[in-house]
């Protein structure tokens, strides 16, 4: 090319993207094939027409159809594909290729050539794309193409972002040269806003679609009664707007343990039963959390049982639990097979968002059922409801009205009858009666939570309040029902409990009422803390630092202790009681007691590192864990009560966090406690101790942390030795004993159980203890 003719296609482009192409091609080295006027020509003509048509507004796929086919005919190539990056899923996908492939194509944006360019942000030349193991040959497979070379480069935006990557395949004038990867990357360089703007056009137009799906379902929600009719309408919307070949819901029948199919897509009017707690959706329902499932065959919890059943094949899974207002999963929701790939992050939060208004719409369905019946039913079935009740004529006089409504409102049940709503529900109550208005303009339910209904002393109660119209057999509307749920007291308890339980917990008291803490004798595990010298440094650092201090310390084992289920109890001092298995006891009660312990231990250990780099001393720990059957409940006087548990296990407990200062050791447990673990630990038996007040011995062990962690260099020889000696301790070889416990020591000299031990044995082997001998040792001080 001369000079010349650079200079003249230089005044005709003045694009800093085509500049650099100019550029590039007049400092082509001598092993750089010439290129002729007429090629660059039309090269450069084709960048000229994107130029213009990127001026034009385009769909996505028009414009990638358009640029690909640019390429294409610039590169005198004979395929060309440029992919963008979805950052929701972190793929590159591609809505267009030449040639037979005209499906979206999706791939990680860490795989194969174009992630490779996609994360370097630099362009690559194949020469022969099949020998380089970063090539995909599947697609050439499935096409009958054969790709023989390839330049790939990567679409920066005008921030400098790389936002996708364009494929040139096999170049019919020869092979790809450097001055092809650059003026690639100034054309795409020079494309990349109306890309840019495409794509922000298409996500615009997908989010404008989806918010009137969503309108749809919250149409759907407050209008339809019947629950079939209500979810065949969701699940429909749910697989269009995630893009699926098909949706399921499952509800939980708890009678039976089983998730059985109320709504399944494909399978007509055939119902599907699956055990509650196996499989995809048995885990997601159990665990109460989304499963994304990118190759359903390929995961062993899959169960193709339905698919041959059905004649479907499920590739790719989207699996979330439909949960109700107590936080209680009462289904599943799954959709199958995204037809353009994987689903996202994206597709599972919105599909979350259905789920949840899909429990809304069973629960606000069911109630209006039960209302509904609740109308032909005779007054004392109505009186027995413990919600207000309350049905309005089409005149919007009370018809039926029961007594927990007529306490609500504050009047008795035969003077509200025939009342207008304006004179029930006067001063202080106008949201009322602006809620039943809103009903009766729209035909549709209407929710208020948390309204605050005044009396007529000026007391409020807080109450949640549905009004939904009445309805013939013709679907008429006949009336209006109101139905007043009194949270007061749930509210006042909810507040109360949060203070020492977790939520799911207090959600779970509050649901089966004030029996389950009223007092029950159960078997529960009790976990006491202690600050080891507390009054030491409280001396040293004052009052305000010192109550800095341990609330921040509180606060960190709290969080621990909620994340294993613990109830905390109080705390005391420097230190705190918690219990595991109270109100509701578990299989697991003692694992997560230990369990805890031990990741208390860690979190003091981080605080530790903090106060360290501070400047500051650190602390040390102690834990004591005991389980036994114990009293549990609320215990105090009529001016203030406390859940708490009592018993001599409680008492065993808290000795034992005492006899860490003994043994030199942070966590003991008793053999109770041992004996209920259904987890492995590094446990060491220490010891056979009376305590001080208890006539029956209890045997004792050191946490020393999870079975699957490794310990520390030389800790499992230590701990070989002790064991030995203990045997020979107790079988009164107290020789033998003594020379376990020195090999123990020899190994860690500082290890007090070994050397208190070491000191029994000899003192044993002086003068042997007389006969009975159980080998158990009173522990005197608390």
């Amino acid at each position: 090319m001369s000079s010349e003719h650079l200079a003249q296609f230089g005044r005709r482009y003045t694009d800093s993207a085509l500049s650099e192409a100019l550029s590039a091609l007049g400092t082509a080295g001598p092993g750089t094939p010439p290129l002729d006027a007429h090629a660059l020509a039309r090269r450069l003509g084709a960048l000229t027409e994107a130029a213009q048509k990127s001026r034009e507004p385009l769909s996505l796929e028009l414009m990638l159809t358009r640029i690909v086919a640019l390429i294409t005919d610039a590169f005198d190539a004979e395929r060309s594909t440029l992919f963008l990056y979805d950052a929701d899923s972190d793929e590159l996908f591609s809505r267009v290729a030449q040639g037979r492939l005209v499906r979206e194509i999706r791939f990680s944006a860490r795989s194969g050539i174009a992630g490779a360019v996609f994360l370097t942000g630099e362009p690559e030349i194949i020469a022969d794309p099949y020998a380089d193991t970063r090539f995909n040959q599947a697609i050439d497979l499935e096409t009958g193409f054969r790709t023989q070379s390839i330049l790939c480069v990567p679409v920066r935006s005008w921030r400098g972002e790389t936002i996708g990557v364009t494929e040139v395949l096999n170049k019919r004038s020869g092979p790809f040269t450097p001055a092809d990867a650059v003026l690639l990357q100034a054309f795409t360089a020079h494309m990349s806003t109306a890309i840019e703007n495409a794509h922000l056009f298409e996500r615009a137009r997908v989010s404008t679609r989806e918010e009137s799906q969503l309108m749809e379902v919250t149409q759907a929600l407050s209008s339809e009664l019947d629950i079939d009719t209500l979810l065949r309408k969701i699940m429909s919307i749910a697989t269009e707007l995630l893009d699926a070949e098909r949706s399921t819901l499952f509800l939980h029948d708890p009678v039976r343990n089983e998730l059985w199919s109320r709504i399944a897509e494909g399978v007509g009017a055939k119902e599907l039963r699956i055990p509650a707690d196996t499989g995809i959706a048995g885990e997601a329902f159990t665990r109460r959390t989304p499963i994304n499932i990118q190759d359903a065959y390929g995961d062993p919890r899959f169960n193709p049982e339905i698919d041959r059943r059905t004649g479907f094949r499920t590739r790719s899974i989207l699996c979330v639990p439909v949960i109700n207002k107590l936080g209680l999963a009462t289904g599943i929701m799954q959709v199958l097979n995204h037809r353009h790939g994987v689903f996202s992050l994206r597709d599972q939060r919105r599909l979350e968002l259905l789920a949840a208004q899909s429990a809304i719409a069973l629960e606000n369905a069911r109630l209006f059922q039960e209302v509904l019946q609740e109308r032909n039913y005779n007054d004392n079935v109505l009186r027995s409801l413990t919600n207000g009740v309350l049905t309005l004529d089409l005149a919007l006089n009370v018809v039926k009205v029961n007594d927990a409504a007529a306490t609500l409102i504050g009047r008795e049940p035969g003077r509200l009858l025939g009342a207008s709503v304006e004179d029930v529900f006067g001063n202080g109550r106008a949201w009322v009666r602006r809620a039943v208005k809103r009903v009766a303009a729209s035909g549709t339910s209407d929710v208020t939570m948390d309204g605050l209904l005044r009396g007529a002393d000026g007391n409020g109660t807080s109450v949640n309040l549905i009004v939904s119209p009445l309805r013939d057999p013709e679907s008429r509307v006949i009336g209006y029902t109101l139905v007043m749920e009194d949270i007061t007291k749930e509210k006042r308890v909810r507040a109360a409990m949060a203070r020492y339980m977790t939520r799911e917990v207090a959600e779970q008291v509050l649901a089966q009422g004030e029996a389950v803490i009223g007092g029950r004798f159960q078997l529960a595990t009790v976990l006491f803390t202690d600050i080891a010298d507390f009054t030491t440094i409280a001396e040293r650092i004052g009052a305000q630092e010192t109550l800095a201090l341990l609330n921040t310390h509180f606060g960190e084992m709290v969080e621990v202790l909620f994340a294993h289920g613990g109830i905390l109890d109080k705390f005391i001092g420097d230190g705190m009681m918690a219990v595991f298995g109270t109100p509701f006891p578990g299989a697991q009660d003692a694992d997560n007691a230990i369990a805890a312990a031990i990741r208390m231990q860690e979190a003091l250990a981080l605080f530790n590192r903090r106060r360290t780099a501070a400047g500051t001393p650190p602390l040390a720990m102690r834990i004591g864990i005991n389980s036994d059957q114990v009293v549990a409940g609320n215990v105090g006087s009529s001016r203030r009560m406390d859940y708490t548990v009592i018993g001599d296990g409680v008492n065993l407990a808290s000795r034992l966090e005492g006899a860490n200062k003994v043994f030199g050791t942070r966590i003991l447990t008793s053999g109770l406690t041992v004996a209920l673990l259904k987890e492995r630990y590094v446990l060491r038996e220490l010891d056979l101790l009376r305590v001080k007040g208890k006539a029956n011995p209890v045997a004792v062990y050191e946490v020393l942390g999870f079975a699957d962690r490794e310990l520390p260099s030389g800790r499992a020889e230590l701990l070989g030795h002790f064991a030995r000696g203990l045997a020979s301790y107790r079988g009164r070889s107290f020789g033998a004993a003594i020379a376990h416990f020195e090999r123990a020591l020899a190994v860690d000299p500082r290890d007090r159980p070994s050397l208190i031990f070491q000191r029994r044995a000899r003192r044993y082997d002086a003068v042997p203890p007389p006969e009975p001998w159980d080998g158990v040792w009173s522990l005197g001080t608390k």
